[in-house]
C-alpha cells in the first residue's frame, strides 16, 4: 500500500494549536520507520496492495513551497524493504515508486527512510508480507520494502499541490499563534511530494508522537500501537520503534470502548488533478546524470530518489529549489560544493547511498532538515548550518562525535543504528555539542537524566569532543578534559613552568566573574606575566568573539550575556616572549539574583578636623538597574555604640569638632532602581584627630562713633576652644603705637577720648589644653564724634504744582549750623531711605521749595541733613508728604510776540506754560487784511515759534496763535497775539549787483543783481566801455540787463551800472558794478549758414556764410550725404553739389569750418537740407529675349526717377506679331490676344508654344507715382521643350492593385509606353511580360519581391524621350493578417479554466491569409493592479497559452488576455485583448485526497490533498474505521486531525478520512474521502506474536502499580513484579511468590465476553485486562514494542470469541 508523509492535526483544532506551539515536532528517521510502498505510474507495473486517496491540509498556501512534493501515487521515503520470495531467484530491482514485476497477494512492508511529522504532524506505516524480497536491494536498504496497489481513482498521476499546516512553537497556544509557524514548522519528509506547501516527516516512535499528541484530551478509542515485528529478513529495523509511549502518556488521557462512535458515513468519490510547473519529480527514471536533464532555475521541489545518479554537477541551476530528494542513488563521496548555489534549500535528502562523507557539504542558509541515513559516514563533519532543525544520520558507520558541525537551532538529532552507540552517555554528549535547543534524540524526548549528567560535565567539554577527546563519565570528565587540553598546550607553555589548573568561576549577571590559571614555577628564575582577553559565545561553546576592552582577571557579565558562555584566554609572557594563549570557558552566564552587592568598601582621605572624607564603594547590581545607594555615616566613640550623625548621607562628609577623638562608621546600601535593597556594608576609621587651635575671620561690630558699644568677634577652628584671649588697643596720637586699653573681654565702648584715634582688637586663640595658636586681629576707622540729630520734620505748603513748600525740624546734639535740605520726589508713600528717590533739588540751606511739573503725581520727601557750626553733619531725617502732588490744567500765564513788522524781519513768539508736561502745544501764524477777520493761516510757517516776514504780508497785520497742548493729550484753551501795525516794505535796495560772461568778442554780457524793498518795478540798466587809460564812455542803445560784445569792443574794460526802483516809483541809490575786461578777439565763427537750390533728384544746391571773428582767412565747407540712420557719406568740398539718385531719401549736410586769417580755426557750423525727393518716373528702354517653354523670360529694361517701385506688368499672349503701330493698343486685351501673367518675369508654359508674347510696362516709382507706359513684343513664337518625365512612382490601390504615375514634361505628350519590372531579393531586376499599361495587379509571384514602374514619354510630335524607372516599391507582401476580436471562454471563477478565442474576419482575403499564411498566434495574460482609475496589469510570466487556470490570487482581479497573430513574413497584427469581469472564489473542493502511511499498525498515517476555492477556512476532518468487505464506516471519536496514529485496535480494518473542505468565509465543499488498504501488524512484532501463539502457552513479566490513577504518573518506589500467563483457554496474573510471602493469582479468567484488553493511546507502556466488572488488572510494561506483542497474543488466543480471526489478521494458518 502507499505510505504519505501529510502534515497531521490531532483531536481538532486543540490539537493542532497544541502541536503549532510546542516547538518539539518530531521526526522519524529513515531507519526508524519502514519504508512504505507507493502508487504505481500509469506506466508502472501492478503493485500488491492498494493505497488510499490523497488528503488535503487545512491551511492550504499555494504560494508556500517549503515541503517535499506530496503525491497520490506514491510516497517517497528513503529505505526499502527486501521482499521476499519462495524461491532464490532474483526479481525485478524493485525501486521507491512501488512498482514491481509481478502481483502478490500479500503487500510487503516498506519503511519511511527520513520522514517525520512536523509541528505536530504524524505518520502511520502500514505493514504487509514480509515473505518476499529482491535479491537487487541488500546493497541499499536493511530496512523492508513495500509495494502499494492504488484504486482506479487514484492511479492517473501523481499529485499536483499538497497543502500543508504550519504549526506555532509554544504548548497548549492559541489558534491565533498559527501565523507564527513559519520558523520551524518544516521538519521534512521525502515521502511528500507537495509542489505548494510545507509537508511533515513521518514519525516512527512514540518519543516522536508525543509531542504531537500534547494537547490530546477524550480519546474514546483504546487502541495500542503494537511494537515493531522484525521479520528473519530484516536487515535493520529502527532502535527507537519500541518504547514509543514515555512521553505520549503525559499528554493523552485513557479512554473506554463505550465512548466509540459508531456513525456510518457513506464514502464521497475522490478526484485527482495533474502536476504543475514549479515540481520535477523523476523518482525511479535511471537517470544517470543531471546534465542530461533539461533542470529549470524555477523548479522549488525535485524529486529524484531512486535513480543511479552519482554526481551533484549541475544542481546549481536550481537557485529557488526548497526540496530536493536525492535518496537511494549511487553517491559515494560526490563534491557537494555545487550544492551552494541552492541558497533556498530547505530539506535535502541523501539518504540510501553509499557517501562516506559530507565534508565537502557547504553551508545552506536554509536548511532546516537533513537526512543522510544509511550512507557509510564516519562522522558528521560538515560545514556549519545556521538553520538545521532536524539531522537524520541514521544506519551509517559513525563512531565518532569529532568535528560535529555548529548546529545552532538543532532540535531532533538521530543517530540509531551506528557504533557510536556504544559510546556511554552520548545523548548528554549531543546536548553538551548542539545545545539547549535539542528536543529529541533518536526520536524521544531528552531523558531528563541525560540532562542532568550533561551538566555536570565542565563547559568547555563539547571543545574538547569536537578536538577529539574520547567522552567518558562525568565524574572523570574535569580531569580528563584538562589533561586533555594540557596535552595539547604543553609544548607552547614557557619553559620551566607547569599549568596546575585554568577554570573560571560560575558567572552571574552584573557580578564579578574571576578566571584562575595556576602556573607552577618548576625551574624558572624569571617572574610569568600573564596577559588576558575574554570572549562572549553562544548558548554553546562556538562562536566566541572578543569583549572590547574586557581584558583583566575579572569580567562582568552583562544583561545581554545571559545563557551565553564566557571565555577568556590566557596569554603567559615570560621574559618580553609571549606564548601560545591557553584559555577556559565558563558555564552559561546565570540570571543574577536581583539583589546588589558590595564588593569593596573604604573610606578616603586624612582623618583631621575640617577635612573632607569620601566613601568610595564597588557594587556588583546582580541583574538589578543600577541605582543610588543608601549612604550615612556614623559616630563611635570610645567604648561606645556608633551614632547617626544627622543629615550626613552622601557619599563626601566634612569633619567637624564633634567627631574629634571619634571613629566615623561609613554604612551603605546599594539599591537598585527597582527598589531592591542589597546587605549593607561598612567601614570604619581610625580616631580623629583636631587641628591646631587658629582663628579668622576677626572683625569688629559696631560705629567707631563717641559713646557706642563695640564688640570683637573671630571664628575659632581647632579642637574645642579654651580661656582664648583678647585685647583692646588704642592708637597714640603722638607715636601712632597702640596702648592697651583693656583685656579679658570682646566688648568695649568709646569714649571722648577715643575721639581722632582707632581702636585695635586682639584675638589669640586657645585651646582646652592651653595650646596658643596665631593671633588674628581687626582695626576700626578714626572715631568720630557724636553727629548732629534731627526731630519733629514736617512739609509745610499745598500739594499743587507750581506751589511754595517749606519744611521745619528740630535739631538736637548741639548748637544748629547750616542745615542743609534736599528735595526728592517718589511713588511710593513710605520712605526707606534714598532708594526709589528722584532728586528734584540739590542739597540747599534754603528751607523753601517750588514744586516742579516733574513732581506731578508723585509724593514729595524733604531730607534734612543737620549740620554744627563747625561743619559736622548728623544722619540725615526724612519726611515725605501725606498726599501726591497735583497738576493744573494745561493754560498760558503769557504770549507775546517780538521783532520789526517790517519785511525781512523775524519774529519771534514766546510764551509761559503751566498744567503738567507740556505736550506737543500748537502754533500758528496768519495774516490779516484788517484786524478784524479771521486770518489766513500761513502754512510754511505752522508748528514754528519763528517767521521772517516775507513779501506776501506787506500791508497787513500778522498774529500768532499757540493752543496748549498737556503730554496726555489735554487741550487747554488757545491765546492770540495780533501785532498792532501793518507791515511795511523795505526800501528799494540792490543787495549785490556783478557782470557775468565771458569778456570775449559776440559773448553775451549779463548784468546779475539782487534786489531787495518790496516789489521791484523797472530799475535802470547802463553799460560803459572804460579804455586802458581811464577814460570812459557809455555804449549807446545798451539799456538792458544783457549786451552782446562786438569786435569794436575789443581791448576795452565794460562794467554796468544799475539804479533798483520799486514798482512805486521809489527810487534807491545807484550800484556800479565791478570791470569786465579786456575784451578779446572771438574764435572765428559762422554767424549764419544758409543752402540755395531745389531739393530734387538731379538739382544743383549751394550756400551762403556770415563770418564773424576778426579777420575771414580761407574758410572751408565739406558736402556729406546723411542716411537715416545717422551715418554720413562725404560727398565733395566744391562750391556746389548735384544731387542723384543715392541722394533720393536722404538729407544732405554742409559742414562750415571758419578760419581767421591768423590761421585760427572756429567751430564748424552745420546746416542739413530737407529730404531729397525723387524726379518724376520713365521708363528708358524695354527688350524682351527668346523664348522657350519652361524657360523664364527676363526682360531688358531700364528706368529713371527716383527708386524704382512695383511697377504694373502684364504679359500677353498673340497669335501673330503686332506691328509697331498696333504696340500702343496692346493694353486691351481681345480674343486674340490674351493676358497671361502681371509680373517682371514669365515662364511660358505649354500653351504657349507657338504663339507670341508681349509685355506692357508702366514704370513705377517707389511712392506710387506712375510714368508713361512702355510694350515690348517677341521677336519668334514660344518654342517647345524635349520630351521627358519625372516623379515616377508606384501607389498602391489596394487588394494587390498598383498604378504607375510619372509627370510628362515636353509640349503635348503623345502615345507615352509603360513597363512593369520585379526586382528579387537578391537585386535582380526581371520585365513582367504583358505588364505594358498604367496599373498592374500583384500575383503570388510577386510576394516578397519588389515591383519599378518603367515610363518612356513621347512628345505629340513623336519626339521620344529617356525610359525613366520608379523607385522599387516596398516589398510586396499580402494583407497582415487580423484578429477581429477576442472572446475568453469559460467562467470566471477560481480553479476554472479561461480560454481565448480569436474571431476571424469573414472576408475571402482574410480567410486566404490565415489559411495559407499564419504562422502563430501568441497570447499573453495580465493580471490587474489597483482598481478604478489607478487599475493597470501585470504581465503574468510564463503564462503566453490561450487558456489560463485561474489561481487563488487571481481572486477579486481583473485578468486580461492579449492576443498577436504572425504570418510567414515575421509580421504581427495588432494586439486584441479581452478583460474579464473580477474573479470570484470557486465553490471549495478538494482534489487528490489520499492518505499517506505504512500500513502497519504502529505507523502514524497523513491525510492531504490540493485544496481550491478561495482561502482555505477550518476544514472538517473524520477518521473512520471500515470493516474489510463492508461499507459501513465507524468513526473513530476525537480524530478530527489531519494525521491520525494507528494502533492495535486499527489491525485488520481499512482507515477512512472525510474531508470536508470548507472556505474562510464559511462555505462548505462536497466531502471527499479516502482510505487506506487493511491495516497490518508490523513485522516486527508480527514475528513475535507468530512464534508465541505457536508455542500455545507464555508467560510475561509485567509491573504493577499499587498506587496507580490515570492522573499521577508512576513512582518507582510503587511499582510491583507481576507475571503474567497466557495460553488457549485463559489467562492469568499472579504476583511473585517472596521470602515471605508464596505466590498469589490476583486475576484469572477466560477469553468469553465481557473479556477483553484495554490500551491506553497516552501512556504506551500500560494495558488493562478486564475480565468482568469485578476482575481487572492494570500492568504496565517496559515498551510498547512488549506491550502491542502481549495484547496480540491475548487477542490471538481469545480468537473465537472475535469476529475477525486474528490468525487471518496475522497471516498465521490454524
Amino acid at each position: 500500500m502507499e505510505a504519505l508523509s501529510e502534515n497531521h492535526s490531532e483531536d481538532g483544532t486543540k490539537k493542532t494549536q497544541a502541536l503549532a506551539s510546542s516547538k518539539q515536532s518530531p521526526v522519524a528517521s529513515a531507519e526508524g520507520v519502514k519504508k512504505s510502498s507507493k502508487i504505481a505510474e500509469p506506466c508502472g507495473v501492478m503493485p500488491a496492495s492498494k493505497a488510499s486517496g490523497a488528503v488535503s491540509s487545512v491551511r492550504k498556501k499555494t504560494e508556500d513551497v517549503r515541503a517535499p512534493d506530496m503525491s497520490s501515487s506514491r510516497s517517497s521515503f528513503g529505505f526499502m524493504k527486501p521482499t521476499v520470495s519462495s524461491s532464490a531467484a532474483s526479481l525485478h530491482r524493485r525501486n521507491s515508486t512501488g512498482g514491481m514485476a509481478e502481483k502478490h497477494p500479500v503487500s510487503s512492508p516498506k519503511r519511511q527512510e527520513n520522514g517525520g511529522a512536523i509541528d505536530g504532524k504524524k505518520i502511520s506505516p502500514s505493514i504487509s508480507d514480509p515473505g518476499k524480497r529482491s535479491n537487487t536491494e541488500t546493497r541499499r536498504s536493511s530496512l523492508p520494502s513495500v509495494s502499494s496497489k492504488a484504486p482506479a481513482s487514484v492511479t492517473r498521476s501523481e499529485t499536483k499541490k499538497s497543502p500543508t499546516i504550519s504549526h506555532s512553537t509554544s504548548t497548549m497556544s492559541d489558534s491565533g499563534r498559527a501565523g507564527s509557524t513559519r520558523k520551524l514548522s518544516v521538519r521534512p519528509s521525502p515521502s511528500v511530494s507537495s509542489s505548494k506547501r510545507v509537508p511533515t516527516s513521518p514519525v516512527e516512535s512514540s518519543n516522536g508522537r508525543s509531542s504531537l499528541r500534547r494537547a490530546a484530551s477524550n480519546i474514546s478509542s483504546p487502541s495500542a500501537r503494537s511494537p515493531s515485528v522484525s521479520s528473519s529478513f530484516k536487515l535493520g529495523s529502527m532502535s527507537s520503534s519500541v518504547d514509543r509511549g514515555s512521553s505520549l502518556s503525559a499528554r493523552r488521557k485513557a479512554s473506554t470502548p463505550e465512548s466509540r462512535d459508531s456513525r456510518l458515513i457513506m464514502l464521497p468519490q475522490v478526484d485527482v488533478k495533474a502536476g504543475d510547473e514549479l515540481r520535477l519529480d523523476l523518482r525511479g527514471h535511471r537517470v544517470r546524470s543531471l546534465g542530461a536533464l533539461n533542470l529549470s532555475p524555477n523548479l522549488e521541489f525535485v524529486y529524484l530518489r531512486d535513480n543511479l545518479l552519482s554526481s551533484v554537477e549541475g544542481i546549481e541551476i536550481l537557485k529557488r529549489v526548497k526540496v530536493l530528494d536525492l535518496s537511494f542513488n549511487d553517491f559515494k563521496g560526490p563534491d557537494f560544493a555545487p550544492l551552494g548555489n541552492c541558497k533556498a534549500l530547505q530539506q535535502l535528502y541523501l539518504a540510501g547511498n553509499q557517501i562516506t562523507s559530507l565534508a565537502t557539504l557547504p553551508q545552506l542558509p536554509n536548511l532546516e532538515f537533513l537526512s543522510v541515513a544509511q550512507n557509510r559516514l564516519k562522522s558528521l563533519r560538515m560545514a556549519s548550518q545556521p538553520r538545521l532543525q532536524v539531522l537524520a544520520a541514521s544506519k551509517n558507520k559513525i563512531s565518532t562525535l569529532k568535528s560535529f558541525p555548529d548546529l545552532p537551532l538543532l532540535e531532533h538529532l538521530r543517530v540509531e543504528e551506528n557504533p557510536i552507540l556504544e559510546m556511554p552517555h552520548l545523548e548528554a554528549a549531543s546536548v553538551l555539542l548542539v545545545g539547549p535547543t535539542l528536543k529529541k534524540f533518536n526520536d524521544r524526548d531528552l531523558s531528563p537524566n541525560e540532562l542532568e549528567i550533561a551538566k555536570l560535565y565542565p563547559a568547555h567539554t563539547a571543545l574538547c569532543v569536537r578536538d577529539g577527546w574520547e567522552f567518558c563519565h562525568p565524574e572523570l570528565a574535569a580531569d580528563s578534559t584538562f589533561s586533555f587540553l594540557v596535552e595539547q598546550w604543553k609544548d607552547d607553555l614557557p619553559p620551566g613552568y607547569m599549568l596546575k589548573e585554568a577554570f573560571i568561576d560560575q558567572p552571574f549577571e552584573e557580578d564579578a566573574c574571576h578566571c584562575h590559571f595556576n602556573f607552577v614555577n618548576l625551574s624558572s628564575d624569571s617572574e610569568l606575566v600573564l596577559k588576558y582577553q575574554w570572549f562572549i559565545g553562544e548558548r554553546t561553546p562556538t562562536n566566541f568573539v572578543p569583549i572590547v576592552d574586557a581584558v583583566g582577571e575579572v569580567y562582568w557579565p552583562k544583561h545581554e550575556d545571559i545563557d551565553r558562555h564566557l571565555k577568556i584566554e590566557c596569554t603567559p609572557i615570560l621574559k618580553d616572549i609571549e606564548y601560545t594563549p591557553i584559555f577556559a570557558v565558563s558555564s552559561p552566564v546565570s540570571p543574577g539574583t536581583g539583589y546588589p552587592k558590595v564588593l569593596n568598601l573604604k573610606v578616603l582621605g586624612e582623618l583631621v578636623e575640617g577635612n573632607l572624607i569620601k566613601g568610595s564603594v564597588e557594587v556588583a547590581w546582580c541583574g538589578g538597574t543600577p541605582g543610588k545607594g543608601v549612604a550615612s555615616w556614623l559616630r563611635r566613640r570610645w567604648n561606645s555604640s556608633p551614632v547617626v550623625i544627622v543629615g550626613a548621607e552622601d557619599e563626601e562628609y566634612q569633619l567637624t569638632v564633634d567627631d574629634i577623638d571619634s571613629s566615623l562608621v561609613y554604612m551603605y546600601t546599594p539599591v537598585t532602581e527597582e527598589g531592591v535593597k542589597g546587605e549593607p556594608q561598612y567601614a570604619m576609621t581610625e580616631f580623629i584627630k583636631a587641628a591646631a587651635p587658629s582663628v579668622n575671620n576677626v572683625w569688629i561690630i559696631g560705629d567707631a562713633v563717641e559713646g557706642n558699644k563695640i564688640k570683637g568677634v573671630g571664628k575659632y577652628f581647632g579642637g574645642r576652644e579654651g580661656p582664648s584671649k583678647f585685647e583692646w588697643l588704642r592708637e597714640s596720637k603722638e607715636t601712632s603705637k597702640f596702648i592697651l586699653l583693656s583685656s579679658g573681654t570682646t566688648e568695649y565702648t568709646l569714649t571722648k577720648e577715643d575721639v581722632g584715634r582707632r581702636i585695635t582688637f586682639l584675638y589669640i586663640p586657645v585651646n582646652l589644653e592651653g595650646q596658643e595658636g596665631a593671633s588674628a586681629s581687626a582695626m576700626t576707622e578714626i572715631v568720630k564724634q557724636a553727629p548732629p540729630k534731627v526731630t519733629n520734620l514736617k512739609i509745610i505748603g499745598d500739594m499743587r504744582e507750581g506751589n511754595k513748600l517749606t519744611v521745619t525740624a528740630t535739631v538736637t546734639g548741639g548748637t544748629e549750623g547750616s542745615s542743609r535740605v534736599q528735595w526728592f520726589k517718589t511713588a511710593s508713600s513710605k520712605v526707606e531711605g534714598e532708594n526709589g528717590l528722584e532728586a528734584v533739588s540739590t542739597s540747599k540751606i534754603a528751607k523753601a521749595f517750588r514744586i516742579p511739573l516733574g513732581a506731578v503725581g508723585c509724593y514729595i520727601v524733604a531730607k534734612f541733613t543737620p549740620m554744627a557750626p563747625d561743619g559736622e553733619t548728623g544722619e540725615p531725617a526724612y519726611v515725605i508728604s501725606e498726599k501726591v502732588v497735583e497738576t493744573l490744567p494745561p493754560s498760558l500765564n503769557f504770549l507775546s510776540v517780538t521783532g520789526d513788522f517790517s519785511e525781512g524781519e523775524m519774529l519771534t513768539a514766546s510764551y509761559g506754560y503751566i498744567g503738567g508736561h507740556e505736550g506737543k502745544s500748537l502754533y500758528n501764524w496768519y495774516f490779516h487784511e484788517t484786524e478784524a477777520d479771521i486770518g489766513t493761516l500761513i502754512p510754511e510757517a505752522s508748528g514754528l515759534l519763528q517767521y521772517r516776514i516775507t513779501k506776501d504780508a506787506i500791508g497787513k497785520f500778522i498774529s500768532f496763535k499757540c493752543t496748549p497742548v498737556r503730554d496726555d493729550g489735554t487741550v487747554g484753551e488757545p491765546r492770540t497775539f495780533l501785532g498792532q501795525e501793518r507791515v511795511r516794505p523795505g526800501s528799494p535796495r540792490l543787495l549785490s549787483l556783478q557782470v557775468t560772461g565771458k569778456a570775449v568778442e559776440g559773448m553775451t554780457l549779463v548784468a546779475n543783481k539782487k534786489y531787495w524793498g518790496g516789489q521791484e518795478g523797472d530799475s535802470v540798466f547802463r553799460w560803459f566801455l572804460t579804455s586802458s587809460d581811464g577814460a570812459q564812455k557809455e555804449i549807446k542803445g545798451a539799456r538792458t540787463a544783457s549786451y552782446t560784445l562786438t569786435c569794436d569792443d575789443i581791448g576795452f574794460f565794460v562794467s554796468v551800472s544799475c539804479e533798483p526802483v520799486r514798482n512805486d516809483w521809489a527810487r534807491g541809490p545807484i550800484v556800479v558794478s565791478e570791470y569786465i575786461g579786456p575784451i578779446l578777439p572771438g574764435p572765428p565763427t559762422c554767424q549764419s549758414l544758409k543752402v540755395l537750390g531745389s531739393m530734387v533728384e538731379g538739382g544743383r544746391l549751394s550756400f551762403i556764410a556770415e563770418y564773424t571773428g576778426g579777420e575771414r582767412g580761407n574758410c572751408t565747407h565739406e558736402w556729406f550725404r546723411v542716411k537715416s540712420n545717422g551715418i554720413k557719406d562725404k560727398l565733395t568740398g566744391q562750391e556746389y553739389l548735384d544731387l542723384t539718385l543715392d541722394d533720393v531719401g536722404k538729407c544732405i549736410e554742409l559742414i562750415y569750418t571758419p578760419i581767421r586769417m591768423d590761421g585760427s580755426r572756429g567751430s564748424p557750423k552745420s546746416i542739413i537740407s530737407e529730404v531729397i525727393v525723387p524726379a518724376d518716373p520713365r521708363g528708358i528702354e524695354l527688350i524682351l529675349p527668346r523664348c522657350c517653354q519652361d524657360e523664364e523670360i527676363i526682360p531688358l529694361k531700364s528706368y529713371y526717377g527716383g527708386k524704382e517701385g512695383n511697377g504694373k506688368y502684364i504679359w500677353y499672349r498673340t497669335k501673330e506679331k503686332l506691328q509697331e503701330s498696333e504696340l500702343v493698343n496692346l493694353a486691351t486685351a481681345s480674343d486674340d490676344i490674351l493676358v497671361v501673367g502681371e509680373s517682371l518675369t514669365y515662364t511660358p508654359s505649354l500653351e504657349d508654344v507657338g504663339f507670341y508674347l508681349a509685355l506692357y510696362w508702366v514704370p513705377t516709382r517707389a511712392d506710387g507715382k506712375l510714368g508713361d507706359p512702355l510694350v515690348a513684343i517677341s521677336n519668334h513664337p514660344v518654342i517647345a521643350a524635349l520630351p521627358f518625365v519625372s516623379e515616377v512612382c508606384i501607389k498602391e490601390l489596394g487588394s494587390g492593385a498598383h498604378a504607375g504615375e510619372g509627370k510628362y514634361y515636353g509640349g503635348y505628350e503623345g502615345s507615352s509606353l509603360y513597363s512593369w519590372y520585379r526586382e528579387t531579393n537578391e537585386g535582380t531586376i526581371v520585365l513582367i511580360s504583358g505588364a505594358n499599361s498604367a496599373t498592374y495587379e500583384v500575383t503570388d509571384s510577386d510576394y516578397n519581391c519588389r515591383l519599378l514602374f518603367g515610363y518612356t514619354p513621347v512628345r505629340s510630335d513623336a519626339v521620344v524621350g529617356e525610359l525613366r524607372l520608379s523607385e522599387p516599391s516596398d516589398i510586396i507582401l499580402p494583407e497582415v493578417p487580423k484578429i477581429e476580436m477576442l472572446s475568453l471562454k469559460g467562467k470566471e471563477v477560481e480553479g476554472e479554466v479561461l480560454t481565448a478565442v480569436e474571431v476571424i474576419p469573414k472576408s475571402v482575403i482574410q480567410q486566404h491569409i490565415w489559411d495559407k499564411y499564419k504562422k502563430e498566434i501568441k497570447y499573453q495574460w495580465f493580471c490587474s493592479v489597483g482598481t478604478g482609475d489607478y487599475q493597470s496589469f501585470e504581465p503574468l510570466p510564463s503564462r503566453c497559452s490561450c487558456s489560463y487556470k485561474m489561481r487563488l490570487e487571481d481572486i477579486g482581479r481583473c485578468l486580461k488576455c492579449e492576443c498577436i497573430i504572425t504570418d510567414v513574413f515575421g509580421r504581427s497584427s495588432e494586439p486584441v485583448s479581452a478583460v474579464t469581469a473580477p474573479i470570484l472564489p470557486g465553490v471549495p473542493k478538494i482534489d487528490k485526497l489520499e492518505i499517506e502511511g505504512r500500513g502497519y499498525h504502529t505507523n502514524l498515517y497523513a491525510v492531504q490533498g490540493i485544496y481550491s476555492g478561495g482561502k482555505e477556512g477550518k476544514s472538517k476532518i473524520q477518521w473512520l474505521r471500515s470493516m474489510v468487505g463492508s461499507p459501513d464506516l465507524i468513526s473513530i471519536p476525537g480524530e478530527v486531525g489531519r494525521m491520525y496514529e494507528a494502533n492495535v485496535d486499527d489491525v485488520g480494518y481499512r482507515l477512512v478520512a472525510v474531508y470536508t473542505p470548507i472556505r474562510e468565509d464559511g462555505v462548505e465543499g462536497q466531502p471527499v474521502s479516502a482510505s487506506t488498504d487493511p491495516i497490518s501488524v508490523e513485522p516486527d512484532v508480527y514475528k513475535e506474536v507468530k512464534q508465541k501463539l505457536d508455542l500455545g502457552s507464555v508467560k510475561f513479566e509485567a509491573l504493577y502499580d499499587k498506587e496507580r490513577s490515570s492522573k499521577k504518573a508512576p513512582g518507582v518506589g510503587n511499582l510491583e513484579r507481576r507475571v503474567l500467563e497466557v495460553n488457549r483457554k485463559r489467562v492469568k496474573v499472579v504476583k511473585p511468590g517472596s521470602k515471605t510471602s508464596f505466590p498469589a493469582t490476583e486475576i484469572r479468567g477466560t477469553y468469553a465476553p465481557p473479556f477483553h484488553v484495554e490500551l491506553y493511546r497516552n501512556d504506551q507502556h500500560r494495558f488493562k485486562i478486564v475480565v468482568d466488572s469485578e476482575n481487572e488488572v492494570d500492568l504496565m510494561v517496559q515498551s510498547r514494542h512488549m506491550r502491542d506483542v502481549i495484547v496480540l497474543v491475548i487477542r490471538g488466543f481469545a480468537q473465537r470469541f472475535n469476529s475477525t480471526s486474528l490468525n487471518s489478521l496475522l497471516k498465521i494458518e490454524t
